[in-house]
C-alpha cells in the first residue's frame, strides 16, 4: 500500500513531487525508513555505522507533479535616499 505525501525538491530542478513515505508502524524501522547498525572494532571502540533501507519503503518511488519556476536573482539594491538623513529634496507629487 502506498503512503503518499506532496513535497518540494530542489534537485535536479525545483518541483513539487508526490513521494512515498515509510510505513509509520513498521516493526523493523519504527517509521524512519532505514535501519542503522553501529559496529565497534576489536578493542570495543566505535568504528562506524552502516545504514540499510527498510523494505517497507522505496525512496526511489516519486513522481513529479509540477515543475516550479526558478526565482530570479536579486539585483544589488539601489542606494536608499532615506538612509542618508531621512529627508529628500524631491517634491512629493
Amino acid at each position: 500500500m502506498l503512503r503518499l505525501r506532496i513535497s518540494v525538491t530542489d534537485w535536479p530542478r525545483r518541483a513539487l513531487i508526490l513521494t512515498d513515505i515509510p510505513r509509520p508502524r513498521c516493526p523493523d524501522c519504527d517509521g524512519y525508513g532505514g535501519i542503522d547498525e553501529h559496529y565497534v572494532d576489536g578493542e570495543g571502540e566505535y568504528a562506524g555505522t552502516n545504514s540499510y533501507p527498510c523494505p517497507c519503503w522505496n525512496h526511489n518511488r516519486r513522481w513529479t507533479l509540477l515543475p516550479l519556476p526558478r526565482l530570479p536573482r536579486r539585483r544589488a539594491a539601489a542606494p536608499d535616499p532615506w538612509a542618508a538623513g531621512g529627508y529628500s529634496d524631491e517634491p512629493p507629487f
